[in-house]
């Protein structure tokens, strides 16, 4: 029986995991993977944070390095490993919880090794949950490699061209890595919006601190500006390869067909391989309360705080600000939720 269970051991499981510690809480964090950091091994090789190293910290250990450079996904997963050595948090590796329910006042987790018991439960397993691929892709030819960006790497590609499908950071990293080596086709719903790394002498983000953008709650007026729109690409190199036509860009994929992807603006491609920079979707399916989750299947909560007493979500997108998922936001999140836990006066 533990005060506190947090399923998740990644960046949001750890913050809360810091803060729960120096209430002395009874906690552990149970993760599916084998290691601390190893969502972050597993993402594809050119992986590189768009915030720089100031913004990129968890609460209590900076990360080390240039300030004003960007980290790179080993050295995220590193800094993840180290984080978790160094404030002796408990976690549980390769358990997945597989059901989740509430019983006489107490929360019962089910995982593939064990049973849990616990006055509260924190969901911490962030946005980047269920790799979401359309249904378009069922049509293609199985000849096709197809690929979601969370899973893949340069050596996993077949012979002949690719085209990228998903027009956020990670398919403008992506389609630049492979456009050294071989022809590159993106696709993208919208026209991109571009923003410089730098202005000046002083990094973007640098500048979006001092405008207040990230410590604008997601229901301010410059909040709900943010979230109404596409987010850019952070960088001007994607630009620069579309202009000179290392990276051919195209309209809305619309349809597929064996070999052939047809877009919006009708034009054909015959593809060799896909890659789906198509994000995620959050996937609670082994969760059973009702009053949990809305009709779609989101959260219910207000600052990750659920209706239902003692259940917390953290880690979410724009959970309550701008950062609430990014290393630079969650621990100001997990600090809230941790004092709201010392205020409930649970106790075994």
């Amino acid at each position: 029986m533990y005060q506190t269970v947090i399923i998740g051991g990644g960046q949001a499981g750890l913050a809360i995991g810091y803060y729960l510690k120096r209430l002395n809480q009874s906690f552990i964090i149970l993760d599916k993977n084998e290691h601390v950091g190893d969502e972050w091994r597993k993402r594809y090789d050119s992986l590189a944070l768009f915030t720089p190293r100031m913004y990129s910290s968890l609460p209590g250990l900076q990360l080390e390095g240039d300030p004003n450079g960007f980290p790179v996904k080993d050295e995220i997963a590193h800094y993840l490993k180290k984080y978790a050595e160094l404030f002796q948090l408990p976690i549980q590796h390769q358990t997945e919880v597989t059901r989740l329910w509430r019983e006489h006042s107490r929360f019962q987790i089910e995982t593939n090794t064990k049973m849990y018991e616990a006055e509260h439960v924190i969901i911490a397993s962030g946005p980047f949950q269920k790799p979401y691929i359309p249904d378009i892709a069922r049509n293609v030819s199985p000849e096709i490699l197809q690929l979601h960006s969370s899973a893949r790497n340069p050596g996993d590609l077949i012979e002949g061209n690719v085209l990228v499908i998903g027009g956020g950071n990670s398919g403008a990293q992506i389609s630049l890595e492979l456009s050294n080596k071989r022809e590159t086709y993106l696709s993208t719903s919208q026209k991109i919006k571009f923003l410089p790394l730098k202005i000046g002498s002083k990094s973007i983000f640098w500048w979006f601190d001092k405008a207040g953008i990230y410590k604008a709650p997601r229901d301010s007026w410059i909040g709900k500006r943010i979230r109404a729109s596409s987010d850019p690409i952070i960088g001007t190199e994607l630009k620069d390869a579309l202009a000179s036509g290392a990276v051919v860009q195209k309209k809305r994929v619309v349809e597929g067909k064996d070999s052939m992807i047809r877009f919006q603006d009708q034009s054909m491609l015959e593809v060799q391989n896909i890659i789906w920079c198509t994000g995620f979707v959050l996937d609670y399916e082994w969760m059973e309360m009702e009053g949990a989750l809305d009709d779609a299947g989101q959260p219910i909560h207000k600052r990750g705080v659920s209706q239902i007493e003692g259940l917390y979500y953290l880690g979410l997108p724009w959970q309550y600000r701008r950062g609430s998922a990014l290393l630079l936001g969650v621990g100001e999140d997990a600090e809230y939720i941790a004092k709201h836990i010392e205020k409930s006066g649970g106790r075994l």
